[in-house]
């Protein structure tokens, strides 16, 4: 398994015996997912002031969605360098340095006073979240191989923990704080546990497993020599654009889900408000639970089982929220699909940059997010050509298609070989 992000020496995860080394990377671990956490605590409160800052700006509904793209376009955009900084630099100090910068980045929206300005400041907020996410997934690959235990899952649990933390406090204070104040005290606290929790990760080596030992020798070939099978690199170029596609296919859910599961429960079912609003509240606890028993999951059932049975979960969750002649009975199936979908997105991160590294993660995350990207529009323009429940079966589609791409690649292993349970080193949360 290449690991084409270290620097300076690698710390081992192989010794099962060495309890410094189980202490590294617990530390790695806690410090990875405090990070997680505040990535997705401030991006939600930046998010919970949007309609403040609209405000604020005069901007039309057109024109704050034109600016809202520069979030997007600076996090793809950047997504597909980040994989270079990475392997020049370490996922590490990356991880940081973008921390840092998202941090500083997040204050700036109150002090747009037009759409213009606002979309130039969200480029450069978006640029800073594309790179963070791409180092940390990078940064989390190498330390899910040195455990050798699924934990990829647990890091995006923190994300969606500290998302919902996040929304929930900004909420709170929305009618005390101006935008200005409370996203200065979010650059606060970014920065604050940047610098207790960065530390960490600038003083640890990006860790390694332990050796491997190699498969006995093929009968005829050559003792000694390790030949790299013809056409490996663009063998496994393809792989990780597969898993990009499921990356892609399953955040398209997660898009629409944001945008558009309320308003179906409000125009189709005639739900009411509060009953609306707890539709992707429910789908987001759902997702965070799935994630929560992601290393379970993933340890039963390995990494493609768990693909496809999670997009036939996710589709057959969709079809009943999209099509459920009940608001209830589509609350239930926002709840199912999002469970079914909450691990997809991680795991083909993962493996995507345990074939390929930093470089990997990148591909599968610009494709991901670009899926992320699709959903709201796509949703919206076959509402309108037919309507909101058939366009909601698109979700179901997508997942479905995930499953069958996982299926389909389901020969090609980009896991690290697990020792079973009873060899494992304890590991400390």
């Amino acid at each position: 398994m290449p690991h084409l992000n270290k620097v300076g020496t690698a710390v081992s995860g192989g010794d099962d015996k060495d309890p410094a080394a189980r202490s590294s990377l617990s530390r790695l671990r806690t410090a990875l997912t405090v990070f997680f956490a505040l990535d997705g605590f401030m991006f939600a409160g930046w998010v919970v002031r949007i309609p403040a800052i609209k405000e604020r700006t005069g901007a039309s509904e057109s024109d704050l969605g034109l600016a809202l793209l520069g979030v997007s376009a600076g996090a793809v955009v950047t997504m597909v360098f980040t994989g270079r900084l990475c392997q020049r630099f370490g996922s590490h100090p990356v991880t940081v340095v973008s921390m840092v910068l998202l941090s500083l980045s997040i204050a700036l929206p109150p002090q747009a006073h037009s759409a213009l300005t606002l979309g130039l400041v969200l480029l450069l907020f978006g640029t800073a979240y594309g790179a963070l996410n791409v180092s940390m997934n990078s940064a989390a690959v190498d330390l899910v191989a040195a455990l050798r235990r699924p934990v990829i899952s647990s890091f995006h649990a923190a994300y969606s923990l500290g998302g919902m933390v996040g929304a929930g406090l900004g909420g709170l204070v929305a009618g005390g704080l101006s935008p200005t104040v409370h996203l200065l005290l979010l650059t606060g606290a970014g920065l604050l546990v940047t610098a207790v929790t960065g530390p960490v990760l600038l003083r640890q080596a990006v860790p390694v497993p332990a050796p491997v030992p190699a498969p006995a020798p093929v009968p005829g070939a050559g003792a000694g020599v390790a030949h790299a099978p013809r056409g490996r690199d663009r063998s496994t170029r393809r792989v990780v654009l597969l898993l990009g596609v499921i990356a892609l296919c399953t955040a398209y859910g997660e898009g629409a889900m944001a945008d558009w599961s309320a308003l179906h429960l409000t125009e189709d079912l005639d739900a009411s408000p509060g009953l609306a609003a707890a539709g992707y509240s429910l789908f987001a606890l759902a997702m965070t639970a799935g994630r929560l028993s992601g290393t379970v999951l993933l340890e039963r059932l390995g990494q493609n089982r768990a693909l496809v049975l999670g997009g036939l979960t996710a589709a057959l969750g969709m079809l009943l929220g999209a099509l459920a002649p009940t608001a209830w009975a589509a609350l239930a199936g926002f709840a199912v699909a999002g469970l079914g979908l909450a691990n997809i997105f991680p795991v083909a991160v993962g493996r995507a940059g345990a074939l390929a590294g930093p470089g990997g993660v990148a591909t599968a995350s610009t494709l991901g997010y670009g899926g992320m990207l699709l959903g709201p529009p796509a949703i919206g323009f076959l509402a309108d050509w037919f309507s909101l429940p058939l366009a909601l079966t698109t979700v179901a589609l997508l997942a479905a298609a995930a499953a069958v791409v996982a299926h389909a690649a389901r020969n090609v292993s980009a896991e690290p070989a697990l020792q079973p349970p009873h060899q494992q080193a304890p590991q400390q949360a």
